[in-house]
């Protein structure tokens, strides 16, 4: 809501009035007595100009229609239509020359209302009252309300004078920006400016019974703009406290305004701290820009910027950059380190409404590798369990036509947080070509082999380089860059095969280009093997060939319309397929290296100089192979529960099951290849299905534990043995599930995920500077009319988010279950203002507890409390935060934290 503008205000109050008075003045002239009564005189929704109705009420005596002959003024102040009402009369005394009108009074100008108990207009002191009224018990009703576009004030009476344009407001109540301001006196002395005296300021809803309240004597108040205070203290409970300033100074705007943040105070083992303090910049409309920095007594020191950025139907993003400098002990103890660390965070969508036809986009979040895990000032403690941080920044661009044409460039990073390894590809360039017809017909659709003959074009261009945290930034992390191209032709064509068959054939032809080769020699001197680097073009050809034909096998069972089971239908898909691959030996070459067992015996070594290149070599294994594949579906109709129901409920027993194995044509040996399963098990429909996969071999394995070219039961086994297994289900459900609510929404998103981490909060939940945990808005926005009871609820929302997986080893005889866990995550409102929740795991191979959080979450109507507390494990720590909850008051607050050992 915007500030209420009471200047414009009481000039509105002025112009209206002072009107009355002139049309009053006008019958006086002319000796005309006026006495209002009810009977004659009111008439509920007037709409006429103000002149006209004083003309109309001077003309009617009685019976008697007296003809007035006043001239019209020349310079009314009214510009518009005033449209009064009042419930009991008006009443115009001649006498005391007032006008009054009574209970549930109202007059309406242009934007501008008025309503009050009793509106009284003196003429002769040329000022103008609005009260309220006692009702029928005695106490103090109507009183006036003031309405001005979509701004309110309302005081206990209003008293305006018209000569020197001041007014008195008393107990006022108004909101300005996010305060609720309730002043006892209110002097108005110009357009802009007002005095207020005895003035309580809140962010609280309830502006009569706070829960806190700032209290000032005295003020000034300049709407739209500031609030410069007297003495002012802080009443919490209308308990004084000790927290006052001499003078205050509160800026009252909605507007982004530039200006300081306060830091945060506590101590750590680096000593006493000032955390997150700086300044806010606010750029323009378009752009801001935060800096904010940390001081240790130790000496370490933190420095970050933030800046977001938007234009309407263009684009949005954010910039984020963080440094530390951190130190342990002090300098010249043994256990003295220092070392830096930073990351860096950038996002950037462009609005589809943009350009249709071109994109650009970045999401990147790059820096040290040991930033999560050792920062001092992370809100968000799920992140450190991110083992990979990954960017990427591309601009793509269609251009339209017969064939499409889309070009896209991309700048690629990923970085294993663990090995300290970054990958990078800067830049990758790809052209692709839409797929072109050359024997279709001009019209109709496409039949037939030739018809359905179809190719692309695509190109793939880039330049890699790998590297490590020590030398990013680099000079040498450039000298490993690796370039190459890569030209991809395909054909195919499909058709039907006795109607019922689907086939395909597809070919491939594929160019590659690199810019440097290796050749390999034997040093015999020195005894190792040499590689020398050749700098110039060089490229190879490669190309492929396979088919595939498959069909859908429908299997159906009726039991009858009146059984519970009314039908059961299987769906298989059967698919053959057969490729090959030719050996690409004329790219080979090779060299006599003396034999290490032997020194003088000689073997020769075969090489290809694409070795080490950006695509590797091409192959020179002839492979022929044939591909088997089956899939399966097994859906059921049974009786609906709802007798009002009209048709039978589908549900699915067995989603998407495929069995997948290749038969090697080529091959002396060995030539089926272990048979993979996958599919999932539903067990609550579109809610819950359990995910297996795996693979069996029907080979033997020998003492040594190799795969031996004879079946596993002819070596006294049985006819397969598993190789390896995963089972795994991921579930989430809340009370809603069980009253008909609405389902959870899927496309949850918080800060771990947007730095690579899951949708879920099974890690955890983080917090902001102002102590709010991502997902809070929800808990807080939920207005009370909708919640049961302010202090408890009658039900309990709940929500819990499981997580579930087992990985069965066995390809060497281990016969071992390598991972088994189970994770949750879940929250529940015990009352509408009070929530707890927590996220862990159980780590059932090891048999312990995996990261754990609890969170407790406080709603104390102008203020939040929080706290975080991870009980054990290394990263053992807790946080605590009590403030107000709107932005313009967010440095009042107090928190505190333990920090885990970040060392560990």
């Amino acid at each position: 809501m915007q500030p209420t503008k009471l200047n414009i205000l009481f000039f509105s109050i002025f112009f209206l009035f002072q009107g009355i008075i002139t049309a009053q003045e006008i019958g006086k002239k002319d000796g005309i007595e006026i006495e209002a009564r009810r009977d004659t005189l009111v008439s509920v929704g007037d709409s006429l100009p103000l002149a006209q109705s004083i003309k109309s009420l001077d003309t009617i005596i009685g019976d008697a229609i007296v003809q007035d002959t006043i001239k019209p003024q020349g310079n009314q102040l009214i510009t518009d239509v005033v449209t009064y009402t009042a419930k009991d009369y008006m009443r115009i005394s001649q006498k005391e020359n007032r006008m009054y009108l009574y209970n549930e009074a109202e007059i309406t100008y242009e934007d501008m209302i008025i309503k009050a108990g009793l509106i009284v207009i003196d003429n002769n002191k040329n000022e103008v009252y609005a009260y309220g009224i006692p009702d029928s018990t005695g106490a103090y009703s109507q009183k006036p309300v003031f309405t001005q576009a979509n701004q309110t004030v309302e005081p206990d009476s209003i008293r305006f004078n018209f000569d020197t344009e001041r007014a008195l407001v008393y107990n006022s109540k108004t909101q300005q920006a996010s305060f609720n301001v309730l002043g006892e006196v209110t002097k108005r002395e110009n357009d802009s400016v007002y005095f207020m005296q005895n003035v309580r300021f809140t962010t609280s809803e309830d502006v009569e019974n706070p829960d806190y309240f700032f209290y000032a004597r005295r003020i000034k108040f300049v709407p739209d703009k500031k609030i410069v205070s007297g003495l002012v203290n802080m009443y919490i409970a209308d308990v004084p406290t000790p927290l006052g300033l001499p003078f205050g100074y509160f800026p009252m705007t909605d507007e982004e305004t530039s200006g300081f943040i306060l830091p945060s105070f506590g101590d750590s083992r680096r000593g006493y701290f000032l955390q997150n303090g700086g300044y806010y910049f606010a750029i323009s409309d378009y752009v801001d820009l935060m800096v904010l920095g940390a001081y240790y007594t130790n000496g370490s020191y933190e420095l970050s910027t933030e800046s977001n950025y938007a234009k309407r139907y263009k684009y949005r993003g954010n910039f984020r950059l963080r440094y530390e400098n951190q130190l342990d002990s002090e300098r010249g103890f043994p256990d003295y380190a220092e070392r830096t660390q930073y990351n860096i965070q950038w996002t950037h969508n462009q609005d589809a409404k943009a350009n249709p036809n071109s994109r650009f986009s970045a999401s990147v979040n790059l820096g040290s590798s040991t930033y999560y895990k050792e920062s001092v000032n992370q809100g968000n403690t799920g992140n450190f369990l991110n083992n990979t941080l990954s960017s990427s920044v591309s601009y793509s661009k269609t251009f339209e036509g017969e064939p499409q044409v889309n070009l896209s460039l991309a700048a690629r990073h990923s970085q294993n947080t663990n090995t300290q390894t970054i990958n990078m590809s800067l830049p990758t360039a790809q052209l692709s070509m839409s797929r072109i017809y050359p024997f279709a017909p001009k019209t109709g659709a496409k039949k037939g082999f030739f018809e359905n003959i179809n190719l692309q074009y695509n190109f793939r261009g880039e330049n890699q380089i790998q590297t490590t945290d020590s030398l990013f930034f680099k000079p040498e992390m450039f000298e490993g860059m690796n370039f190459g191209a890569k030209h991809t032709i395909p054909v195919s064509t499909n058709f039907k095969v006795f109607k019922y068959l689907s086939a395909s054939v597809n070919a491939n032809y594929e160019e590659n280009w690199v810019f440097k080769t290796f050749e390999r020699s034997w040093d015999e001197a020195a005894n190792i093997e040499v590689i020398d680097t050749i700098n110039k073009f060089d490229s190879y050809r490669t190309y492929n060939f396979s088919t595939n034909i498959g069909t859908t096998i429908y299997g159906l069972k009726n039991f009858g319309k009146d059984k519970k089971i009314q039908a059961i239908r299987h769906v298989m898909r059967p698919n053959i397929s057969y490729n090959i691959n030719p050996a690409f030996d004329q790219y080979y070459d090779s060299y006599e290296r003396i034999n290490p067992a032997n020194p003088l015996e000689t073997n020769m070594v075969d090489y290809s100089r694409f070795q080490g290149t950006l695509y590797g070599p091409p192959g020179r294994r002839f492979s022929s192979s044939i591909g088997l594949s089956l899939s399966n579906t097994l859906e059921a109709k049974v009786r609906d529960k709802d007798s009002t129901a009209t048709e039978p409920k589908k549900i699915t027993l067995l989603n998407n099951f495929s069995l997948n194995t290749s038969y090697n044509l080529a091959g002396d040996s060995l030539r089926l290849s272990p048979i993979s399963f996958r599919g999932g098990i539903p067990i609550i429909q579109d809610k819950l299905d359990i995910n297996v996969a795996g693979n069996i071999d029907l080979y033997a394995l020998d003492n040594n534990n190799r795969r031996i070219d004879k079946l596993n039961i002819e070596n006294g086994g049985s006819l397969f043995r598993f190789t390896n297994a995963n089972i795994s289900f991921g579930y989430s459900f809340s009370n809603e599930d069980f009253e008909g609510g609405a389902e959870e929404d899927d496309e949850l998103e918080n800060e771990t995920y947007r730095n690579g981490g899951r949708r879920d909060d099974l890690f955890g939940k983080g917090t902001d500077m102002d102590g709010r945990f991502y997902d809070e808005d929800d808990f807080e926005d939920e207005s009370r009319d909708e919640r049961d009871d302010r202090w408890y609820n009658y039900k309990i929302p709940w929500d819990l988010r499981l997580s579930y997986t087992m990985t069965y080893n066995n390809r060497a005889r281990q016969n071992e279950i390598t991972s088994h866990s189970l994770m949750f995550s879940g929250d529940v409102e015990i009352s509408p203002k009070w929530r707890v929740g927590g996220s862990s795991g159980y780590d059932l191979k090891e048999q312990g507890f995996t990261y754990t959080q609890l969170r407790f979450q406080r709603d104390l109507d102008s203020w939040r409390m929080t706290f975080n507390w991870v009980p054990f494990s290394e990263r053992s720590s807790w946080y605590f935060f009590i403030g107000i909850k709107s932005s313009i008051l967010s440095d009042i607050k107090y928190d505190k934290r333990r920090e885990p050992d970040r060392q560990l």
